[in-house]
């Protein structure tokens, strides 16, 4: 039996079913929104907004239910007792490192076992709105979208915190503050400027951008308590590597997330302050990583204290939430391609077996984009310069490589 689930977990055909699946309810809830957005949100944007967190819950979800239910990956977070009682409770603005191929959805199992899944929100580039599926989702679901033009995005970014923290239910905001996923290639182009600048050159990250961060910070007083830095580790010897390839193929990995909880008050006000306030932030980090790698866990020597572990199970409703998608889309589109392709007619059959390809292609190129050889460059510009202070390709360059994951 368990010789045949493994089969079933490894099989493209199941594999194509999912991807039908998820791409066909992901047009299907883009059709409502954009309903909504048109016909709702200019007369009740509260509504509009908390039938938009369930849509928006219903498509992740099923992402999640990858990593929850069908590779049965576990995650262990670390957090003290009274950052937990916040946790679910108030608007955030989201740091997070960017190690791994799946470290968004990690980071989407523990959005979703708080119960804000739905209200995930990121920055992102502004030509990423106009991708099908995940792409629209994002624009009907308010996500700041920047451009290539600092003083522009200073502006959206003002307008769009102001909009997005005024949502009935709790936002996260994710910062991607690295602008890129880490790959040897791209540390070295960042221990390179350090040592240029005379910074301290970091092991396990790449140097933060700070703009995206201190030009969201005056907004967030107003509106958001608290900054969460999310530290997230996976062990190196694993017999199975952190992919959305070995996710998809049922195979288990085992997360380790630290969390912790800075009140937006206590944050500094300037703009240089706040700027080496996020260094020192990711210095810490650094530290944390590293005793992790040593040691098996963030504390030993990285001088954080330490936090209880509490691992979070995960919750029928991404399970449910799937069978009824898969129920729903796979019947119908089944049938209907099963006859195409059993018409007798070469036109038709030609058509259901074009269908198939395109979802096909849909899913192998989702799959090839999340691997971590297709990310951004780390700083780089025309002049062959590095500015890890760059806004726009700072917060946003690899949150577009994020979309194309999906």
């Amino acid at each position: 039996m368990a010789d045949l689930v493994k089969m079933l977990k490894q099989s493209t055909l199941v594999h194509l079913c999912f991807a039908i699946s998820f791409f066909t309810s992901g047009l299907i809830i883009n059709t409502v929104q954009c309903v909504l957005y048109l016909g709702l949100k200019p007369f009740n944007k509260r509504l509009y907004r908390t039938i938009g967190y369930y849509l928006c819950y219903s498509f992740y979800s099923q992402l999640v239910f990858l990593a929850d239910w069908w590779s049965n990956t576990k995650l262990n977070v670390y957090i003290s007792d009274e950052d937990m009682k916040y946790c679910g409770s108030e608007h955030v603005l989201l740091l997070m490192n960017h190690t791994y191929e799946i470290d968004w959805l990690i980071g989407w199992m523990f959005c979703e076992k708080v119960r804000v899944l739905g209200n995930c929100k990121a920055y992102a580039k502004k030509v990423i709105q106009y991708i099908p599926t995940i792409g629209w989702a994002w624009k009907f679901a308010e996500f700041v979208f920047l451009e290539r033009s600092f003083e522009r995005d200073r502006e959206i970014i003002g307008r769009q915190i102001n909009e997005i923290y005024d949502y009935p239910d709790p936002v996260w905001l994710l910062l991607n503050a690295e602008g890129t996923r880490f790959t040897e290639q791209k540390h070295e182009a960042s221990v390179k400027f350090a040592q240029e600048k005379g910074m301290v050159p970091l092991k396990h990250h790449l140097i933060p951008r700070t703009k995206g961060f201190t030009a969201s910070l005056p907004y967030l007083r107003k509106k958001c308590p608290s900054v969460l830095d999310i530290q997230l580790a996976i062990c190196k010897d694993s017999t199975v590597k952190p992919t959305i390839f070995n996710i998809l193929n049922g195979k288990p990995i085992t997360a380790h997330m630290c969390v912790r909880r800075f009140p937006t008050a206590t944050l500094p006000e300037s703009e240089e302050e706040a700027s080496a306030w996020l260094h020192e932030l990711f210095r810490e980090k650094d530290r944390m990583q590293d005793s992790f790698h040593r040691h098996g866990n963030f504390f030993t020597d990285s001088g954080i204290p330490e936090r209880p572990q509490l691992t979070l199970h995960r919750r029928p409703a991404t399970l449910l939430n799937t069978a009824f998608w898969a129920a729903a889309t796979l019947t119908p589109m089944l049938y209907y391609l099963m006859k195409l392709l059993f018409s007798g007619e070469i036109l038709y059959f030609s058509i259901g077996a074009g269908i198939i390809f395109a979802f096909y292609m849909l899913m192998v190129k989702a799959i090839g984009m999340s691997k971590i050889s297709k990310a951004s460059s780390y700083g780089a510009q025309k002049n062959g310069g590095h500015s890890p202070d760059d806004l726009s390709t700072g917060v946003a360059a690899d949150v577009s490589e994020t979309a194309k994951n999906k």
